[in-house]
């Protein structure tokens, strides 16, 4: 009992549907099932009935969740598979492995390693704007931030300017 609790433990941070959490997801709706059977047997009311309905649907439908996200895991592992078996064998018998495939890429930079000493990145040599550089302030917008009368946080009253219509009230 103490290692079933110690799996469900770890269950619940491991990410998909394990045994350990169905189990303790059937047993707890198996148990709820029982209850509101006694209940409705005890009280004859048709609360219990319909919550029965109700938890029903829920147990059902957790069990085919979980049984689509096995499926799906299950495709993207066999898929995993094919394509480490397509790549592991490359046509020109040649591999590099710094490269990325660039059909697929939506990168400016084509390689996992970085600019070597006394070469320019590939985002600078293809002439197109490195981000950094798109992102640097226009003059227009330093013009604009300049009008905030120095205060940094953008917010342009301050205190001093509360007491001067205070004083104009009095």
């Amino acid at each position: 009992m103490a290692s079933f609790m110690e799996e469900l433990w770890s269950s619940i941070f491991t990410p998909g549907p394990t045994p350990t959490l169905l189990i303790a997801t059937n047993v707890s709706f198996a148990a709820l099932q029982l209850l509101l059977f006694v209940l409705g047997l005890a009280t004859h009311s048709i609360h219990f009935v319909v919550l029965s309905f109700l938890c029903a649907g829920l147990w059902y439908s957790i069990n085919w969740f979980s049984q689509e996200v096995r499926a799906a895991q299950a495709a993207q592992e066999a898929e995993r598979k094919k394509e480490a078996e397509t790549d592991a064998e490359p046509i020109d018998g040649k591999k590099d492995s710094g490269t990325v495939d660039t059909a697929d890429s939506e990168t400016e930079t084509e390689s996992f390693a970085g600019p070597t000493k006394g070469s320019k990145s590939s985002a600078v040599a293809t002439g197109s704007n490195p981000a950094s550089a798109r992102l640097q302030p226009t003059e227009r917008d330093t013009k604009k931030r300049s009008r905030t009368g120095g205060d940094s946080s953008g917010y342009g009253s301050t205190d001093s300017e509360w007491e001067k219509v205070e004083d104009n009230k009095a």
